[in-house]
């Protein structure tokens, strides 16, 4: 597969990766959660997980994440103006069960997963660097959600 420059990529584009792989990591968390709680039955209830998963997906808790990251100052200025970048895009799809605003800031946080996410396929350490800095948002976004 061809590398990708993320930078020369719209954000658009980046928000469709970063949902896909930020989707990857909270069906883990919420699958890794089960197994912490150690239900003998863990992972079988399917209807469960899925239900425990839509707080991290719903634009309103990836909008807050983002907002309390940025408010924080956790984001540095190039992701902060990605983030900015993102959510002032013109946007051709209409958020169904979101505030407009809060749909803004969802696909500005899942641009800024995309972001990384390729930034991390070009390997080396600058790869793993990028993959490192990928998580710490996702988990941190994972931590604002939570509380």
């Amino acid at each position: 597969m061809k590398q990708l420059n993320p930078k020369e990529i719209n954000t658009t584009a980046l928000a469709y990766i970063g949902d896909a792989v930020y989707e990857i990591y909270v069906r883990e968390h919420v699958l890794g959660q089960d197994l912490r709680g150690m239900d003998k039955n863990f992972g079988a209830h399917v209807d469960a997980l899925h239900k425990r998963a839509i707080r991290y997906v719903r634009a309103d808790g990836q909008a807050k994440a983002v907002k309390a990251m940025l408010n924080e100052g956790f984001l540095g200025d190039e992701e902060a103006a990605l983030v900015r970048r993102a959510r002032n895009h013109k946007s051709a799809s209409k958020p169904k069960n979101a505030d407009a605003m809060d749909y803004k800031y969802a696909t500005a946080f899942e641009a800024l997963i995309g972001f990384w996410h390729l930034s991390a396929q070009a390997g080396g350490d600058d790869g793993a660097a990028a993959k490192q800095r990928m998580e710490e948002i996702i988990f941190k976004a994972f931590e604002k959600i939570e509380t």
